[in-house]
């Protein structure tokens, strides 16, 4: 098992715990926030929202445990640590959103039948739905910018789940001011718009995880970079049969390269440990195989996707800090 010497381990690890209890504390503030301006008030717009933040503290320390479990160093039983129990981590966040998406469907369309719409025109409800959407956008981002820094898809589902609750907390307060002004039907009419783009993201997070799991190609520009590392060497004359794949959020590549036949073992195994070392550089990459195919051995072919990606572009520059951003 190679050292994990080219991903900052520990700084992941303790980002993403980091931001776990950040999410986790913001949704106790708001969840306590709402729930007392709701006894205040009776407001079902503010009610509904409360049980949201409590189900999405509830959720957020399943998360954090989660996470916890995802970024523990290797071990005997986990040569390759932790890091592949992200994606499950993800699908969790999206049941839940499911959960959410459906529960505020099913109560703005029973108000709308029902008429039994209830709303207030408190200033505090106004201010706490106002303040939960300010606090949501800031972990929206918060969470978006360091899923990206870190390739950490249970971020980025956080992420999506913050976004939701953007969404959320201003359909309540559409509702809040149209009590105000005399449209009370505006709070159950934006709380079931709202609800079909939450079970949208809940699809969009699925989506994004499936090729984690199922081992999914990384995105093309990365593919390109891995081959490009390995004609870079200046003894290799080409590759073919060039295959990488997600285990978990990671990258495992697999490349075939065509060398002389003449070169001793020694000058083979440079070769090799080379460009397992170039690739292995760039940051979502986790294990390399390089099989060497000696020009003698009539192994030497064409290969219609290798050359597809090398005659391809790729806007970014090929240094250790480029990072693939998955397969969303």
């Amino acid at each position: 098992m190679r050292a994990l010497v080219n991903r900052p381990v520990m700084s992941r690890a303790g980002a993403i715990r980091r931001i776990g209890l950040v999410v986790l504390a913001a949704n106790v503030v708001l969840a306590a926030a709402k729930g007392w301006v709701w006894l205040e008030t009776g407001s079902l717009a503010v009610g509904s929202e409360a049980a949201n933040s409590l189900v999405d503290a509830v959720y957020a320390t399943v998360v954090l445990g989660g996470l916890y479990l995802t970024t523990q160093p290797p071990d005997s039983e986990h040569p390759h640590g932790h890091e592949r129990i992200e994606p499950f981590v993800a699908l969790a966040i999206a049941l839940g959103i499911f959960l959410t998406g459906g529960t505020v469907l099913w109560q703005s369309v029973t108000a709308i039948l029902s008429d039994g719409m209830t709303a207030t025109e408190s200033p505090a409800a106004i201010a706490v739905l106002a303040g939960a959407a300010v606090v949501k956008t800031a972990l929206y981002r918060y969470s978006l910018s360091a899923s990206r820094a870190h390739d950490s898809p249970a971020l980025a589902a956080t992420a999506l789940d913050n976004r939701n609750d953007v969404l959320t907390a201003s359909a309540a307060l559409v509702g809040v001011l149209g009590a105000r002004f005399g449209v009370p039907l505006l709070d159950p009419l934006a709380a079931a718009l709202v609800s079909l783009g939450i079970l949208y993201t809940g699809i969009e997070v699925v989506r994004d995880n499936v090729p984690y799991l199922v081992g999914g190609a990384p995105s093309e520009a990365l593919q390109r970079r891995i081959l490009r590392r390995a004609l870079a060497h200046p003894d290799v004359e080409g590759a073919h049969d060039v295959i990488a794949h997600y285990v978990g959020p990671e990258i495992d590549v697999s490349i075939h390269i065509e060398v002389e036949g003449n070169r001793t073992l020694r000058e083979a195994h440079d070769i090799e440990s080379a460009i397992v070392a170039s690739i292995q550089a760039l940051d979502p990459v986790d294990d390399v195989f390089v099989h060497i195919d000696p020009k003698e051995l009539g192994e030497w072919k064409r290969d219609p996707d290798a050359d597809r990606l090398v005659r391809g572009t790729d806007e970014r520059p090929d240094d250790e800090s480029t990072v693939d951003r998955g397969p969303g």
